[in-house]
This record gives C-alpha cells, sequence and structure tokens, in this order.
C-alpha cells in the first residue's frame, strides 16, 4: 500500500510539471516558482521512499512543502476574495489539478494514513528553512530582475516592510501547518497502533 501511495505521489508530481512545461512551450522559467520546486522535492523523494527507506523527518518536510502549494493557492492565490489573489489562464488545466491539488492529497494521504511515521515536533521549526531559503532567493531575484513569482514576495509592490509582514504571517501558518501534519500523525497511530506497530517491525528488519 505505501509503495503504491508513493509511486502515485511522484507520478502525479512529474506529470504535473511535464504539462506544466509542454504548457509553457518549454518555459524553464517555472522553475522559481515554488510549486514547481516542491513538486520536485516531493516527487524525489516519493520515488526513492517507494524504493528504500527514507528518514521520516525528510518525507514529513517534503510532505510540508507540497501541502504550502495546495493550502496558498486555494486560499490565497486562486481566492478571488484574497487580497493576493491572481488572475490564472492556466487554472483549469490538467497541470494545475496536478500540481495544486492531486498531489497535495496524496502526500498528505500517504503521510497521515499509509506512512504514520512518528516526528519529534521541534521539526515543524527544521521544516521551515526550505520556506525562508525560497524567500530570500525570491527576493534577490527579484531585486535583479524586477519580477517576483508571488504577489506577496512582491517588494515592489508591498515593499520590504510589507513582504516581511507577510513572510512573518506565512512563517506561523506554515509552523502551525507542520505540527498539524505531525500531531494528526500521532493521532492516527493512536487510533490504529496495530499498523503502526507493523511498519516498524518492517522497518527493523530492513535495517533502519
Amino acid at each position: 500500500m505505501s509503495v503504491v501511495f508513493r509511486v502515485l505521489t511522484a507520478v502525479t508530481a512529474l506529470a504535473g510539471i511535464v504539462l506544466l512545461l509542454d504548457y509553457t512551450h518549454g518555459d524553464g522559467g517555472v522553475f522559481v516558482y515554488f510549486t514547481v520546486q516542491s513538486s520536485v522535492i516531493i516527487a524525489v523523494v516519493s520515488a526513492v521512499a517507494a524504493l528504500r527507506p527514507v528518514p521520516g523527518w525528510v518525507r514529513g518536510a517534503a510532505t510540508l512543502y507540497s501541502c504550502i502549494t495546495g493550502t496558498v493557492y486555494h486560499a490565497l492565490l486562486a481566492n478571488p476574495s484574497s487580497p493576493f489573489h491572481v488572475v490564472d489562464s492556466g487554472a483549469h488545466a490538467p497541470h494545475n489539478l496536478l500540481l495544486h491539488t492531486v498531489t497535495p492529497i496524496l502526500a498528505a494521504v500517504t503521510w497521515l494514513i499509509v506512512d504514520r511515521e512518528p516526528v519529534r515536533w521541534w521539526y515543524a521549526a527544521v521544516w521551515l528553512g526550505y520556506p525562508l531559503a525560497y524567500l530570500a532567493f525570491a527576493l534577490v531575484r527579484g531585486a535583479i530582475v524586477h519580477r517576483y513569482p508571488y504577489p506577496f514576495v512582491d517588494a515592489g509592490e508591498l515593499g520590504y516592510g510589507g513582504v516581511a509582514i507577510s513572510a512573518l504571517g506565512f512563517t506561523v501558518a506554515f509552523f502551525l501547518l507542520g505540527l498539524l501534519l505531525i500531531g494528526l500523525g500521532a493521532l492516527v497511530r493512536m487510533v490504529r497502533p496495530e499498523a503502526s506497530e507493523q511498519r516498524s517491525r518492517v522497518e527493523d528488519a530492513a535495517g533502519v
């Protein structure tokens, strides 16, 4: 079951990226987006995990980044009532559905229902390293090319003070989302402890 879900997650993420590249006629600039980068991460981690054991905190990080992609897109970018709403001509295209909806859902289901591996709560803070690094990347790149991948990191429109306020809010939200993934995983293990014990025995036998 775990292998099936991990392969499905990797395939949907990869398919979404390929379809996006086809939609943009091979524009490599799409890789500046957090959506695409997080999809690459979850695709690689899921594919490797389907073949060999991968530490829970690594899979948790990849899951969080995929969930961030889906949450930010649906709650802010695709939400007409959001101050960061962006009109997207490809909103209903297959790549959009795969990258922003299907892959995050599969990643979350795999983490919460299939894997159920314990991770210490403070990893929710460690996982913020990549989103913060992405923020720095987006700001430095934006200062050079005068274009920003997302409206909430657009220092040209918001100013660096406005971006700092947005970044603080996102940091807190992403930390809470990480805690939610860890906490829900722990809750599922309490409800179905026998499945978690069986998984532990399998991984112990594999020398993990």
